[in-house]
């Protein structure tokens, strides 16, 4: 039987984990303290697992040592020792310059090293550019155990396709890809997966392969929003309804729905700049990727700007002017405040003087304190503002009272096109 141990329990990991603990053994493993104390009182502040359904699989004792189906969370390296299945779901985040920064990677592959025994097979789901897994990870897990990979070790890739907040496409509904380090071990690595993934597999000829699918489709979705928040900017200038023109180009059967937006996350917004790392490492600067990302990674500033210039067209003053940012949250619906875009859109306003209050029910104050510096509120403020901007379309913004909140010339704008009532859309 296989004996399974997840590296990382966050949006990627604890779903992955929970899943294979109804068929296996299961340590779910993370240097996180705090999130190990919450795990074992069934409680998920990711919100991605009910907490009903991660307490129906949680055991009290280390179930790789009895073979006992169930997951048991820790933090402690001794308890992953029995296990002879690890997998990576670790977070692939880029550094204050776009660059990606393995960090995350290369400390979880010597925590597995230091456990890692002779027919082993060790798989990565983090998002990363094609060769991370062997030409990087690889040779820290040789390193750190003094075994010799595809002799005494094996490894896979299998990229995660987690959509956050997402309750309807779960990580069993979505199609998995598989891969292996040899024929036979990627057969193997797709078979463990194939147990449990109710949508099926398709297992990629190569590790690279499965690495490079992956990473293509956050940066084909990227390049497809950045070309619409670019027609969003045209027909801002040429006075025409963004959203109106989408609904009617949507009408022919192959045009893609894509809608402007702010790209933030830990995916979309950071994957490409993987791509095109790895890309230029070979000698080439890709054009279209890193286009791509420069206007998407601009649209915080131009949301503020439009912002401001409705303002003085209403004859508000700009100086000074309070302003309400409803969401946080990297997407909606979910508490994920990782690489939000919207922080852009507040740090822009106030360099224009506006003061920003930050309203939003599903992110953690602490957390966006923590990594913004910015003071966020879970309840409604009780005042009045000269603008409110719809950052973030969580369901109780859409029925929320604005004009409670409104002063007599207060500017309303819609960054995601869904209020019946605004001075100005994206």
């Amino acid at each position: 039987m296989k004996k399974i141990v997840i590296i990382g329990l966050g949006y990627v990991g604890l779903p992955l984990a929970r899943l294979f603990a109804t068929k296996y053994p299961v340590i779910g493993f993370d240097i996180n303290q705090k999130r190990i104390e919450e795990l074992k009182l069934g409680k998920d502040s990711t919100l991605e697992v009910d907490d009903e359904i991660l307490q129906n699989v949680l055991v009290k004792e280390n179930p790789l040592k009895n073979q006992v189906i169930g997951l048991y969370c820790s933090n402690q390296i001794s308890d992953i020792e029995d296990a002879n299945f690890y997998i990576v779901t670790v977070p692939t985040p880029v550094d204050k310059n776009n660059r990606p920064d393995l960090t995350p990677l290369y400390k979880a592959s010597e925590t597995v090293g230091k456990v890692l025994k002779k027919g082993d097979i060790v798989v990565y789901e983090s998002t990363v550019y094609p060769g991370v897994t062997e030409e990087e990870c690889i040779p820290v897990l040789e390193r750190v155990s003094g075994l010799k990979f595809n002799v005494d070790f094996f490894a896979g890739y299998s990229p995660e396709r987690i959509n956050p907040g997402d309750k309807q496409h779960t990580v069993e509904k979505i199609l998995k890809v598989t891969s292996g380090s040899t024929p036979e071990i990627g057969k193997e690595v797709d078979d463990v997966y194939k147990s449990v993934i109710t949508a099926g597999t398709h297992l990629a000829p190569a590790i690279k392969v499965a690495e490079a699918a992956k990473v293509i489709e956050n940066s084909q979705r990227d390049i497809n929003i950045a070309f619409v928040n670019e027609l969003a900017k045209i027909f801002n200038i040429l006075e025409i309804d963004t959203h109106a023109v989408l609904e009617a180009a949507g009408t022919k059967w192959n045009f893609l729905p894509f809608k402007p937006g702010l790209v933030g996350g830990h995916c979309i917004g950071v994957d490409p700049y993987y791509l095109a790392q790895k890309a230029q490492e070979h000698g080439y600067h890709p054009e279209i990727i890193l286009a791509g990302r420069r206007l998407n990674d601009s649209m915080g500033e131009y949301v503020a700007s439009q912002v401001v210039k409705t303002m003085i067209k209403k004859g508000i003053n700009v100086n000074g002017a309070e302003a309400l940012m409803l969401g946080v949250t990297f997407k909606e619906n979910c508490p994920d405040v990782r690489n939000t875009k919207i922080v852009d859109v507040i740090t822009a306003l106030e360099d224009y003087g506006v003061k920003v209050t930050t309203f939003d029910p599903w992110a953690n104050p602490i957390e966006v304190k923590h990594e913004y510096g910015i003071e966020s509120l879970n309840e409604i403020p009780e005042k009045l503002f000269d603008v409110i901007v719809l950052g973030v379309s969580h369901k109780e913004f859409e029925v929320i009272n604005l004009e409670l909140l409104e002063k007599d010339k207060c500017v309303i704008y819609d960054v995601k096109g869904v209020l019946q009532k605004s001075d100005k859309k994206l």
